[in-house]
């Protein structure tokens, strides 16, 4: 069975090096890994390419030093000639995760094969009809958010009162019902809001700042994973 067919978007961590307060990214895929993270996704919008290919090797092999490769999932942001490179120097990088601006998911698909998984950020703006009605065979789940207004991610979607969308939970319970493939959920996600996140049914949470930005980031990531798996 390939880590396709065995997704798991359930805990899921996004980081790069602007987010890690100077330390070692590798370290803190390490925590999240040892805590029970499912997914891991390298994103950076400072790293050069060989930079980003060389977060993304050290950090499978933090994956496969725990013993999890075949079932925590890894991932590039936006970056598919990085998840080629990678592949081509025998690092094993599970797929990539893109945005609406970006290479187009099909594309992805096609360079990466059936066996990779391809991750979509869903639109803001009209959010639940554009995932009622989006061609969903080349994507394996959606990235939906924000949750809370959130420092990582600069370039939120605003509405016509120059607000930031934000999403609501009810909003939510709605998408994971129409959605036709999992949702993971992040934006300023923190653990006081994973009770009820959880209970809007979608498929995960994702986090930056919660993990990679804590004191203690082993510390930080078990108490999401545990109460998300409670």
């Amino acid at each position: 069975m390939s880590i396709r067919e065995n997704l798991d978007i359930s805990s899921y961590l996004v980081v790069g090096p602007e987010n890690t307060l100077g330390r070692p990214v590798k370290s803190i895929v390490s925590a999240a890994v040892d805590a029970g993270f499912t997914c891991v996704q390298i994103r950076s919008k400072t790293a050069s390419a060989r930079e980003m290919i060389e977060l993304t090797g050290e950090a499978a092999d933090v994956i496969a030093k725990a013993g999890k490769s075949e079932t925590v999932a890894l991932l590039v942001d936006d970056r598919l000639d990085v998840v080629l490179a990678a592949r081509k120097l025998g690092i094993k990088v599970d797929g990539v995760h893109v945005g609406q601006s970006d290479i187009p998911p099909e594309i992805c698909r096609e360079y990466l094969g059936e066996d990779a998984i391809v991750g979509l950020s869903a639109r803001s703006n009209e959010l639940l009809d554009y995932v009622a009605s989006a061609d969903v065979s080349p994507i394996d789940y959606f990235g939906a958010g924000p949750l809370h207004d959130t420092e990582t991610k600069k370039d939120l979607t605003r509405g016509e009162d120059g607000n930031i969308i934000l999403r609501t939970f009810d909003e939510l319970k709605k998408l994971a019902k129409i959605s036709p493939v999992p949702v993971v959920v992040g934006g300023g996600v923190k653990a006081n809001d994973l009770p009820a996140l959880k209970d809007t049914g979608v498929g995960g949470f994702f986090v930056v700042s919660a993990v990679a930005g804590a004191e203690n980031p082993r510390a930080a990531a078990e108490e999401l994973r545990n109460l998300w798996v409670k």
